[in-house]
């Protein structure tokens, strides 16, 4: 179990008592460039994100669609890197100490910055939780176990293929939330009914009283409204980095026009958790 204190609980209590779903916006660090994905990382709480996901930006990303794919090697001809990633999350903290801050990506980054050192720079940081999409079960003594140790919540991924068997050995050291993914394919594909969600949640529930997110394919605030009903979070991704792309394809930039309308989108999507 996550610790009772932390940001990630404190929010899915807050909310349960609100009697709704969180809404988690995922966006690429260093996309379309560092200081602008810092500008819409800040904006976003106030559009009505209740939780945070930052992609850290990786050169050969496996899970990830074309959209998101896309989004991260922009953010690597741009210099970004896991360092400046977490000097993100620091800046942000000293205007926003409640919104929890989850990091998603893959392991080689992590390894290659040191385990140790990235897991004390990251909660030095603020970050909240990680989702190390290509670190299974079977390797939790690489991060999983010394994140949990640290105070960072470990979330893990499931899909609609996960069996009963599976699920328990999956939830035996996931921390924070576990995140469904609705298609059992890549970012950004189209997205699982609610139904099949709320089937996957009771299974869930038998084992585990974590909350649950569900994540991929949902693209417009009618997906967002629609997967509310059926579970404790939702994640749009694919769908916000495109839009942050559209505003910036032509300069390479945001400016104030391009952020508005980032905004906007965002609120869009968050308006169908509320």
């Amino acid at each position: 179990m996550s610790n009772p204190e932390s940001r990630i609980d404190r929010c899915f209590a807050a909310l349960k008592e609100e009697g709704r779903s969180a809404f988690i916006p995922f966006i690429m660090a260093g996309d379309p460039n560092l200081e602008d994905s810092e500008k819409v990382l800040s904006l976003l709480p106030s559009a009505g994100a209740d939780l945070i996901e930052i992609g850290m930006p990786f050169s050969d990303p496996m899970a990830d669609g074309p959209s998101i794919q896309e989004a991260g090697i922009r953010a690597l001809a741009g210099g970004q890197t896991l360092a400046k990633t977490l000097d993100m999350v620091t800046r942000f903290r000293t205007t926003n100490e409640h919104t929890p801050i989850i990091l998603m990506g893959y392991y080689n980054p992590i390894y290659h910055y040191g385990v140790d050192t990235f897991l004390v720079d990251a909660k030095k940081a603020g970050v909240d939780g990680l989702i190390i999409v290509d670190l299974p079960r079977e390797e939790d003594a690489e991060l999983c176990i010394p994140a949990t140790a640290a105070g960072i919540a470990f979330i893990r991924l499931i899909t609609p293929t996960t069996d009963d068997a599976r699920l328990e050995q999956v939830l035996e050291n996931t921390s924070g939330f576990l995140y469904y993914v609705s298609v059992a394919g890549i970012t950004g594909a189209g997205m699982g009914g609610p139904d099949m969600v709320r089937a996957a949640r009771a299974r869930i529930e038998a084992q585990s009283d974590l909350p649950v997110a569900v994540g991929f394919g949902i693209r417009t605030q009618d997906d967002v409204r629609a997967m509310s009903t059926a579970t404790d979070a939702v994640v749009v991704g694919s769908a916000l980095v495109e839009q942050i792309f559209k505003a910036s394809e032509a300069t390479g930039a945001l400016d104030s026009k391009g952020l508005e309308a980032v905004e906007a989108f965002a609120a869009d999507l968050a308006a169908g958790v509320r």
